[in-house]
């Protein structure tokens, strides 16, 4: 008799999508749009505030209504995506949006403002997760992963810095109103894009019914937290409010993470964050962007205020470093990462960016641009490039597909929460240092020349002082990258077992 062979035939590996890379161009679009708006407002702000006769006392909402919106919704918009499915959740984030935008850039009044960045951030927080979690489910070999990713933390570090550059463009040139139209047809296009190219594997959909109570705990806590950080910025450290609020974030995120560990389908499940590797980014990263915060608000503030520069040419001084981020995003971390573990990325990256920022801790009233602050800027750039990439790519790696979602939130959450701790309170710092310095040197002009150079003196060192606790705060980011971050090669990695449990030591593919 012939014989045969009795060896069962191997089921052939799912193949990648064809038009991932095409997929790619439009959540980039996506994430520029939102990034982008985090800053170019900035720059519109003041035209807004005259335009529209908004108060001093009502201009910070302008950027808190959009922070609290997005911060506090950013985990819903996360659970929403894994169960909507990313695709739908990321074409009503990228409708939403520009609708909000075009509200907003139609403002005939403060309320009708607020009320757009509102909606802006509402529609933020379903869009960024989404955009995120489709990356983790469609690029899963490692080296193509690298690329993606490097792709999209050179969009994310260095989109803010481009917001500066258009935001003055436009206000300068037309007025502050397209600062919102610019977004319409950034989403336009990358919703049409995602219509027609993006399709996401369907089995990581996570149908359990939504956590209500996780929902409410962790939106009213991280509302309470962003806003306590806006409130000590104004109000103090010591008003009652800023503490009530402190304590009551507390109380009610330690009451989420109760009922996060009894409830059957919750809204963050805990192995998400409690992963060794995961918790780290989130913890590093956070950090990082407070220090990142330091330097684009007080930077900002120098070039305009004490060495006369307009908005276009500030925007202008900031691309050195947007070209160092995307250097260090695709040249150097999607390279490398599949090459060495990711703390030899994020910890040295973080650490180049700490240097970048201690020279500029030297600026002073006459500080020559391209002798200090262009290579700040560059070594700013270059580290913040390098450590974004694995960072983003491993806090999403190695999770359940149902759990990618939310475990991209958890990546924009580190962030915001960090971006508005470091607004609040790096600028407390540098006032209190401006004003103790004032305070020291007060009586000592004898004209008005020297009493403006006085002023201008002592926010210097208001500013100085800030970024040397940024300094300070990004070697805290490079520790505790170096300590927490133990994943090894994406490589090595070896898949989750069939109970979907993770190896924790090693960076696991996502399994479909």
């Amino acid at each position: 008799m012939p014989k045969t062979d009795s060896t069962p035939p191997t089921q052939a590996a799912p193949q990648p999508d064809p038009r991932r890379w095409k997929a790619l161009i439009f959540i980039g679009l996506a994430q520029l749009m939102v990034v982008l708006d985090a800053t170019i407002v900035n720059i519109a702000l003041p035209s807004a505030q005259k335009d529209l006769g908004i108060t001093d006392g009502n201009r910070q909402w302008v950027i808190t209504a959009y922070a609290l919106a997005f911060g506090g919704l950013l985990l819903f918009g996360g659970r929403i995506a894994d169960l909507w499915g990313r695709k739908r959740t990321f074409v009503v984030g990228l409708t939403g949006f520009a609708l909000a935008s075009a509200l907003g850039g139609a403002a005939a009044n403060t309320a009708m403002l607020l009320g757009a960045r509102a909606l802006q951030g509402v529609f933020g927080a379903l869009l960024a997760p989404a955009a995120l979690s489709l990356l983790a489910v469609m690029f899963t070999e490692a080296k193509e992963r690298a690329k993606a990713f490097g792709i999209y933390g050179a969009i994310a570090g260095g989109g803010g810095a481009i917001g500066l550059i258009l935001g003055g463009l436009l206000t300068e040139y037309l007025n502050w109103r397209w600062t919102f139209f610019v977004n319409i047809p950034f989403a336009i296009v990358a919703a049409v894009g995602a219509v027609l190219v993006i399709r996401e594997p369907s089995e990581g959909r996570n149908r359990n019914r939504l956590d209500i109570p996780g929902v409410l705990l962790v939106t009213t806590g991280l509302v309470a937290l962003v806003y306590a950080f806006t409130r000590a910025e104004s109000d103090g450290w010591s008003s009652g409010v800023t503490i009530g609020l402190f304590i009551a974030a507390g109380v009610l995120l330690a009451a989420f993470v109760v009922v996060e560990r009894v409830v059957k389908a919750p809204l963050l499940p805990l192995r998400v964050v409690l992963d060794r590797n995961r918790g780290g980014v989130y913890l590093s990263l956070g950090l990082a962007v407070i220090g990142m915060f330091g330097l684009f608000l007080f930077l900002t503030y120098y070039l305009q205020i004490v060495l006369g520069y307009s908005p276009v040419l500030t925007g202008v001084a900031f691309l050195p470093m947007v070209a160092g981020m995307i250097t260090g995003s695709t040249q150097i971390g999607a390279r490398l990462m599949t090459r060495v573990p990711a703390r030899f990325l994020m910890a040295p990256g973080f650490l180049v960016a700490s240097i970048g920022m201690l020279l500029l801790t030297q600026i002073d009233l006459d500080t020559s641009y391209p002798a200090l602050i262009l290579p700040g800027l560059i070594l700013m750039g270059l580290g913040m490039g390098t450590a974004f990439m694995p960072a983003m790519s491993l806090a999403t790696h190695g999770v359940q597909p149902r759990d990618a979602g939310v475990a991209s939130a958890m990546v924009n959450t580190s962030q915001q929460v960090g971006g508005a701790i470091g607004t609040a309170l790096l600028n407390t710092i540098a006032a209190s240092a401006t004003a103790t310095w004032l305070a020291a040197h007060a009586g000592a002009a004898t004209s008005p020349a020297a009493a403006q150079a006085a002023q201008f003196q002592g926010m210097v060192h208001g500013f100085s002082t800030a970024i040397w606790w940024s300094f300070g705060i990004l070697l805290t980011a490079a520790a505790i990258a170096f300590v927490l971050v133990n994943a090894g090669r994406p490589d090595g990695a070896t898949t989750g077992s069939a109970t979907g449990e993770e190896d924790s030591n090693q960076v696991p593919v996502l399994v479909h």
